[in-house]
């Protein structure tokens, strides 16, 4: 299997050891969720996930909640509602959304405050390695004592610090020595919930949150490391950074992947620009099969938009799945499905083509109803059409998911 590696900038032959491979993949902030930006996401982790499951490969995932950072605790204030309450309403919303769209549930779902202890550990390490500094109670990573930083995003040292201020850096804190430096523990501010340090109260940074989890639940180094692709700078530049001081030679992340993002009118969809196309709306319209292939039509990579109008084509052809899967066989010579089975492996395999696979799907259906015209067995083809659109986590039209989803999920909720 070949995957891009935003690192290297090239598509990578992806090996393995021993038939597993750790997969973290940024999660939500538990707030205003789930839109189709946020679906596309994970449905496209769900989805290389199932393909290799499918060929006999063991995935330990981990996917994160950043429950407390400078967003979640605006919004609180904003609703007047606890900001624990609140984290955990949205993260349950958000499980009932995954479930909806029967996404394979990680194997660990843990929130940021659920590892305190670890995050302060792993700032005293960072601190006791020279790249970190203490002012006022807040702890900073020294941007300037890592010359490899922008390793993976590629930028030039002039275009960091601005593209840092559009995702949540403050340039104007008087503690830094440097507006790019950022912060690893952010001393208490008056009314804000924190924990108690040998720096004084406070609470930790976005960054340093996910590099703690990633290395907490699958080791040291891990395989593939995902998210949005709004996450390569400055927070996955900021992980590498916080990680690779402290591992000598061995690589925090063999392959980095991030999607692109989804469009809405004319402008990328988010939170902030208030442009959100709720995923539980669209389900109540569509089924979770049009929405799974509509976002499987678009390779993970390539930026699109989102539009009813080719959504509703994908309710059309889930319509069509459903129809060959249960369509009365015959006894007369059988029709094959090798070449749809070929189209589809050959498209996974080539950096998680979905689009392909996708058509490959729909060739499939369309031949296996034409072949029961003719009176065809398609009996084989069926099956093949049920294995592989498991990829895609498809139900051809049933109320209820798989039962790891359902019950993965519901053992996640708090």
């Amino acid at each position: 299997m070949r995957l891009y590696n935003s690192k290297t900038q090239t598509t990578e032959e992806f090996s393995w050891r021993d038939s597993e491979i750790t997969l973290y993949v940024c999660g939500i902030t538990p707030y205003d969720t789930t839109h189709v930006g946020h679906a596309f996401t994970y449905t496209a982790y769900d989805q290389l996930i199932r393909y290799l499951e499918m060929k006999g490969i063991n995935v330990r995932y981990a996917q994160n909640v950043t429950d407390i950072d400078d967003d979640i605790l605006k919004k609180a204030k904003e609703t007047g509602e606890d900001w624990r309450e609140l984290g955990n309403r949205w993260t349950d919303h958000y499980i009932d959304d995954m479930i909806a769209l029967n996404v394979r549930p990680p194997d660990y779902f843990p929130h940021a405050t659920d590892v305190i202890p670890e995050i302060i550990h792993s700032v005293e390490d960072l601190i006791s390695a020279g790249v970190a500094y203490v002012k006022n109670g807040s702890v900073y990573y020294e941007v300037s004592r890592y010359p490899e930083f922008g390793q993976l995003s590629h930028l030039p040292h002039s275009e960091m610090l601005p593209v840092a201020n559009e995702r949540g850096n403050r340039p104007e804190d008087p503690n830094k020595r440097d507006p790019l430096d950022f912060v690893l523990w952010q001393a208490q501010a008056p009314g804000e919930p924190a924990w108690e340090s040998s720096w004084g109260p406070g609470r930790p940074g976005w960054h340093i949150e996910c590099s703690t989890m990633a290395t907490k639940y699958l080791g040291k180094t891990v395989d593939i490391h995902g998210g949005g692709l709004d996450l390569c700078f400055p927070h996955h530049e900021c992980e590498i950074a916080q990680v690779q001081p402290l591992l000598c030679q061995d690589p925090y992340v063999h392959i980095w992947m991030q999607t692109a993002m989804v469009g809405y009118q004319g402008e990328k969809m988010s939170k902030s620009l208030r442009n959100l196309v709720m995923v539980d709306r669209l389900m109540d319209t569509y089924s979770p099969d049009a929405l799974r292939l509509y976002l499987g039509s678009h390779h993970y990579r390539e930026a699109w938009a989102y539009s009813e109008t080719d959504l509703k084509k994908f309710q059309e052809l889930a319509n069509i799945l459903s129809q060959a899967v249960r369509v009365e066989n015959k006894k007369n010579p059988s029709f094959s499905p090798t070449q749809y089975v070929s189209e589809f492996s050959e498209s996974m395999e080539n950096d998680l083509g979905t689009p392909g696979a996708v058509h490959a799907l729909q060739e499939l259906a369309h031949g296996i109803l034409e072949a029961a015209k003719g009176h065809r067995n398609v009996k084989e083809a069926q099956e093949m059409l049920r294995k592989y659109s498991r990829v895609f986590g498809l139900t051809f039209g049933s109320e209820t998911p798989e039962e790891r989803v359902v019950k993965g999920w519901n053992a996640k909720k708090r």
